[in-house]
């Protein structure tokens, strides 16, 4: 997903608490830099500033970072040379979403009964089938009186 210029991210949407790989082509990769360091932070005032080195890559440089909870990641590169890609003063930006709770299991309903309880019912839908299976096969041979076992080539 390309959110801004010559950045991707492995994701649809950046989520709080997550990891998400960040992809660079931008003007720093064109140039040809050896190396080019991701630095980055959170929020308005950038908290938890981080500075890591990006793995070169035919498609660009790529990193993996953590996000964490706050309102925005804010990004900018810089190469072996001090040469830095900020989007011309503005920092690139994107905003980091809060984790749905909805898709998030509660310890609470996490219990051991319930593999127990899924079980029981395979079980029991099995043998209702197989029960099924037999009076829709053996019924009309009881009716037509064709239920004797078939004699096998060995009694006669």
């Amino acid at each position: 997903m390309e959110l801004v210029k010559n950045i991707f991210f492995n994701t649809d949407k950046l989520v709080e608490n997550n990891k998400v790989k960040i992809s660079y082509t931008g003007q720093l990769f064109q140039d040809n830099s050896e190396e080019v360091f991701i630095h980055y932070g959170f929020g308005i005032n950038w908290d938890n500033i981080s500075e890591i080195k990006m793995d070169k890559t035919e498609l660009g440089f790529q990193a993996e970072i953590d996000l964490v909870s706050d309102q925005t990641l804010n990004l900018c590169f810089k190469n072996e040379n001090n040469i830095w890609d900020n989007n011309n003063g503005q920092n690139y930006i994107f905003p980091i979403e809060k984790q749905e709770l909805a898709l998030v299991l509660q310890d609470s309903e996490i219990t051991l009964d319930a593999p127990r309880k899924l079980r029981k019912s395979y079980i029991l839908s099995k043998k209702i089938r197989l029960a099924i299976y037999k009076i829709i096969t053996y019924i009309p041979r009881i009716i037509s009186g064709n239920y004797k076992r078939k004699v096998s080539e060995k009694q006669i």
